[in-house]
């Protein structure tokens, strides 16, 4: 199966989906009941729809994976503990108890990222946007429903993420600074294609209970898409003021 599928686009900004599908190939068995797919833990519910959305907004290009999580996890370093997990928010998926490691980053993990870095020199982007999305709550979480409606997160590299966030609390949205998940633990692929090739980024989370319909795709699209225009262009006004 084809692990990466790109939308064409003229713009200088390139979007990125890591968690966009449930698939699983058919000669690959997880062990696990079929509803489990239809859970966070084996897509980011609405992040596919939404990037396409962003893509048509923005008139940019973007990279959408096409397997699930619980195949690869392609938002983790190849030799990331939960690369392919076998528990998930408290599921376990004993079809990946032995699997071979080396086979699936040849088949799915290094074509994905090979795609990007492939999209990156064809493109020369200015800015990167990653989708994701979160859940209210995990299933093995018994705090408090988690209050952001969306989290920028970053590494090292806050060009993008400071404008990012300062834009969306002033439009009135519960904005996580780094929430719900730190971009300084979790950051792979924008740690790869950001901030080694000194791209600035925009890593974005929204809540995936605001985007599991089509209003609500279209809804934040437009948020997400005003917000990116307002970042990149501040950006490309701080460079030309450097120059």
């Amino acid at each position: 199966m084809t692990v990466a599928r790109r939308i064409d686009g003229p713009g200088d900004l390139l979007i990125l989906c890591d968690h966009a599908s449930s698939a699983v190939p058919d000669d690959i068995d997880l062990g696990i009941a079929p509803d489990l797919l239809d859970k966070h833990i084996a897509v980011d519910i609405g992040a596919q729809p939404l990037s396409e959305a962003l893509a048509e907004r923005l008139s940019a290009p973007a990279i959408l994976a096409t397997v699930s999580r619980l195949v690869i996890d392609l938002h983790r370093e190849p030799d990331h503990i939960g690369l392919i997990p076998t528990v998930s928010d408290g599921h376990a998926i004993p079809g990946n108890e032995g699997a071979d490691r080396g086979d699936r980053i040849a088949r799915f993990h290094g074509p994905y990222h090979a795609a990007i870095a492939a999209a990156i020199r064809a493109s020369r982007p200015r800015l990167l946007l990653s989708i994701h999305s979160f859940t209210l709550r995990l299933e093995t979480d018994r705090g408090p429903d988690r209050p952001w409606q969306v989290g920028i997160l970053y590494n090292r590299d806050t060009r993008a993420a400071r404008l990012a966030i300062d834009a969306l609390r002033a439009a009135g949205i519960e904005t996580g600074d780094n929430e719900p998940y730190s971009g300084r633990l979790l950051n792979a692929t924008l740690n790869r294609h950001g901030e080694a090739n000194g791209i600035p980024y925009l890593a974005v989370e929204v809540r995936n209970d605001l985007i599991n319909n089509d209003a609500g795709v279209t809804h934040w699209a437009k948020i997400i898409a005003d917000m990116v225009t307002d970042v990149r262009d501040r950006l490309a006004k701080g460079r030309a003021a450097a120059s």
